[in-house]
Protein backbone atom coordinates (compact mmCIF):
# COMPACT_ATOMS: atom_id res chain seq x y z
CA UNK A 1 0.00 0.00 0.00
CA UNK A 2 3.18 2.43 0.75
CA UNK A 3 4.39 1.58 -2.61
CA UNK A 4 1.50 2.43 -4.11
CA UNK A 5 1.05 5.88 -2.38
CA UNK A 6 4.92 6.41 -3.46
CA UNK A 7 4.07 5.89 -6.92
CA UNK A 8 0.76 7.63 -7.29
CA UNK A 9 2.49 10.52 -5.19
CA UNK A 10 5.46 10.71 -8.13
CA UNK A 11 2.92 10.58 -10.56
CA UNK A 12 1.05 13.62 -9.54
CA UNK A 13 4.46 15.66 -9.20
CA UNK A 14 5.76 14.34 -11.96
CA UNK A 15 2.60 15.62 -14.15
CA UNK A 16 1.88 18.77 -12.78
CA UNK A 17 5.39 19.68 -13.15
CA UNK A 18 4.53 19.14 -16.67
CA UNK A 19 1.62 20.94 -16.59
CA UNK A 20 3.51 24.03 -15.12
CA UNK A 21 6.01 23.44 -17.67
CA UNK A 22 3.74 23.56 -20.81
CA UNK A 23 1.62 26.38 -19.31
CA UNK A 24 4.92 28.42 -19.10
CA UNK A 25 6.00 27.48 -22.67
CA UNK A 26 2.43 28.86 -24.05
CA UNK A 27 2.67 32.14 -22.17
CA UNK A 28 6.29 32.33 -23.50
CA UNK A 29 4.91 31.99 -27.25
CA UNK A 30 1.90 33.29 -26.62
CA UNK A 31 4.22 37.18 -25.45
CA UNK A 32 6.08 36.26 -28.89
CA UNK A 33 2.68 35.88 -30.93
CA UNK A 34 1.52 39.36 -29.81
CA UNK A 35 4.69 40.93 -29.83
CA UNK A 36 5.52 39.67 -33.96
CA UNK A 37 1.50 41.10 -34.23
CA UNK A 38 2.09 44.28 -32.86
CA UNK A 39 5.17 44.62 -35.43
CA UNK A 40 2.78 43.51 -38.05
CA UNK A 41 0.72 46.26 -37.39
CA UNK A 42 3.87 49.15 -36.98
CA UNK A 43 4.93 47.38 -40.42
CA UNK A 44 1.21 48.10 -42.07
CA UNK A 45 1.22 51.78 -40.80
CA UNK A 46 4.59 51.88 -42.39
CA UNK A 47 3.72 50.26 -45.60
CA UNK A 48 0.55 52.90 -45.91
CA UNK A 49 2.86 55.85 -45.37
CA UNK A 50 5.31 54.94 -47.67
CA UNK A 51 2.62 54.19 -50.56
CA UNK A 52 1.43 57.71 -49.69
CA UNK A 53 4.88 58.87 -50.25
CA UNK A 54 5.53 57.16 -53.57
CA UNK A 55 2.20 58.82 -55.02
CA UNK A 56 2.96 61.96 -54.07
CA UNK A 57 6.72 61.77 -55.47
CA UNK A 58 5.10 60.93 -58.67
CA UNK A 59 2.33 63.33 -59.18
CA UNK A 60 2.18 64.77 -62.56
CA UNK A 61 3.36 69.06 -61.32
CA UNK A 62 5.82 67.72 -58.94
CA UNK A 63 7.81 65.93 -62.45
CA UNK A 64 6.89 69.06 -64.09
CA UNK A 65 8.03 70.91 -62.04
CA UNK A 66 11.56 68.75 -61.39
CA UNK A 67 11.77 69.02 -65.66
CA UNK A 68 11.81 72.56 -65.37
CA UNK A 69 14.05 73.51 -62.81
CA UNK A 70 16.91 71.02 -62.30
CA UNK A 71 16.68 69.49 -66.24
CA UNK A 72 15.84 73.26 -67.53
CA UNK A 73 13.06 71.48 -69.96
CA UNK A 74 10.38 73.72 -71.37
CA UNK A 75 7.02 72.71 -73.66
CA UNK A 76 8.06 73.39 -77.10
CA UNK A 77 6.04 75.98 -79.02
CA UNK A 78 3.00 74.57 -80.90
CA UNK A 79 4.71 75.75 -85.05
CA UNK A 80 8.09 73.64 -83.47
CA UNK A 81 5.68 70.27 -82.73
CA UNK A 82 6.05 67.79 -85.43
CA UNK A 83 3.20 64.94 -85.28
CA UNK A 84 4.29 61.56 -85.93
CA UNK A 85 2.10 59.29 -88.36
CA UNK A 86 2.42 55.05 -87.93
CA UNK A 87 4.10 53.08 -89.91
CA UNK A 88 2.57 52.43 -93.16
CA UNK A 89 1.40 56.05 -93.69
CA UNK A 90 -2.46 55.12 -92.66
CA UNK A 91 -3.51 58.24 -90.74
CA UNK A 92 -6.84 58.40 -88.80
Amino acid sequence: MVRLNVFLLLAVVICSLGVVTSQHKARKIFQALEVEQERARQLEVEFGQLQLELSTWGTAPRIEKIAREKLKMRTPETERAIAATPAGGLTR
